[in-house]
């Protein structure tokens, strides 16, 4: 009985087979597409997956949707249901089933690393917890009802969309002006609650020690770099030597967003060990990326080989830093910093929204160490009467 599929999979008896997948496209409106366990293309992604190309959306957005429409075909095939007559019972047992089931991501750990939600008591960040977060779950609730939107403007699919929305949150912030704070509205039915946590930002010593770690002036140069300009990951790794300007302190990035070449500042430190890491293993030819790999023939330094850099460093130190903390490392410093305005770190970092660039305005208990010491071991006030008032009588008349 579907029924009994339906429950065994929302309580976590069950599990959805791993039949299909995600295959890299040849062509520019169609960079990933997905298959069925016959390896035939699923062709109502496929359609949906070209018009969000059309929309000028980044080839790792589509490669994003198209995992979470194999996840949500993956479960119509398990219970028999075509995509064309899904319910919001589907849609249910989709949220269900994440919420109790196992991420294969998070079973990639190392031997001897620490437990999936346990806390670093050095670094005071949670390890990623075993099930699927509830970001992910809004995430793919999204995509899902993307999906069904676009074919429902060609009179296809089901009549009403199988995704729930929150008919008070569309009207409340279909006018609201960017300047205005969000108003509180309640979540659409079956969303997550998704808690909104302080940046992880590494504080000064331990930013020290971390950068100690680092084996090399190239290692040395990109942990400096990223601390200092608040540049993405992969922004970083796509420079060339074109990219760097010696003179003004700059380095030009293709920002994440918007995808337009912009000039990022940093630290003299980051210039000097990069002019060291030059020095010794040469400068790269016109159009070839700066960072390169040291071990075997010179290669282009990818995101997995800098994170591995770093999980090296995690495991000398017992930490869990990852590249993205540097950025929020970055971006506290300068927003706390008196002598920059928001607006001013705000084009540093190319946030979109003003309020995105406050929430690093959040105070950490880390940095507040030094002043919750002094307050805890401040004397108690001693408690005094004028001359004349004898404390008996002050005790008998208010109590003490």
């Amino acid at each position: 009985m579907v029924e009994d599929v339906r429950r065994a999979l929302m309580e976590g008896l069950r599990s959805v087979p791993s039949v299909g997948a995600v295959i890299t496209g040849q062509a520019a409106q169609l960079p990933f597409f997905v298959v069925d366990s016959d390896g035939g293309e699923v062709e109502p992604v496929s359609a949906c997956l070209r018009d969000l190309m059309l929309g000028d959306a980044s080839p790792l957005t589509c490669r994003s949707y198209a995992f979470d429409l194999l996840r949500w075909h993956r479960l119509l095939w398990c219970l028999e249901t075509g995509w064309e007559k899904a319910t919001e019972a589907d849609v249910a047992t989709l949220v269900g089933w994440l919420r109790t089931a196992r991420n294969p991501q998070r079973e990639r750990n190392r031997p001897g690393s620490a437990p999936a939600g346990s806390v670093n008591l050095k670094t005071g960040k949670p390890s990623l917890r075993t099930g699927y977060a509830p970001a992910t779950i809004n995430h793919a609730l999204t995509v899902v009802h993307g999906f069904y939107s676009f074919h429902g403007r060609f009179g296809d699919g089901p009549v009403m969309n199988p995704v729930p929305v929150s008919a008070q949150r569309r009207l409340v912030l279909a006018h609201r002006s960017p300047l205005e704070p969000v108003p509180f509205v309640r979540r659409a039915r079956l969303r997550q609650k998704v808690p909104r946590q302080a940046p992880r930002a590494v504080p000064d010593a331990l930013r020290d020690e971390l950068f100690a770690a680092m084996g090399c002036d190239r290692d040395r140069a990109l942990l400096e770099f990223y601390v200092s300009s608040g540049a993405r990951a992969s922004e970083l790794l796509g420079l060339t030597a074109e990219d760097v300007d010696w003179g003004g302190q700059l380095i030009y990035v293709v920002s994440k967003g918007t995808r337009i070449r912009q000039p990022v500042p940093a630290s003299p430190d980051a210039f000097r060990h990069l002019g060291r890491y030059l020095a010794a293993d040469g400068l790269p030819s016109a159009g070839e990326p700066l960072w390169r790999t040291r071990r075997g023939e010179a290669r282009p330094m990818t995101y997995w080989a800098m994170r591995r850099v770093l999980q090296r460093a995690n495991e000398q130190l017992g930490t869990n830093w990852t590249l993205h903390d540097a950025r929020h490392t970055a971006a506290t410093r300068m927003a706390g910093d008196e002598r920059l305005t928001l607006a001013e770190v705000q084009t540093i970092l190319r946030h979109a929204h003003l309020d995105t660039t406050g929430h690093y305005l959040t105070a950490r208990i880390e940095d507040m160490h030094d002043k919750l010491q002094e307050h805890y071991t401040r004397p108690r006030p001693q408690r005094s009467y004028p001359a004349g008032y004898d404390p008996d009588d002050i005790k008998a008349v208010f109590g003490g």
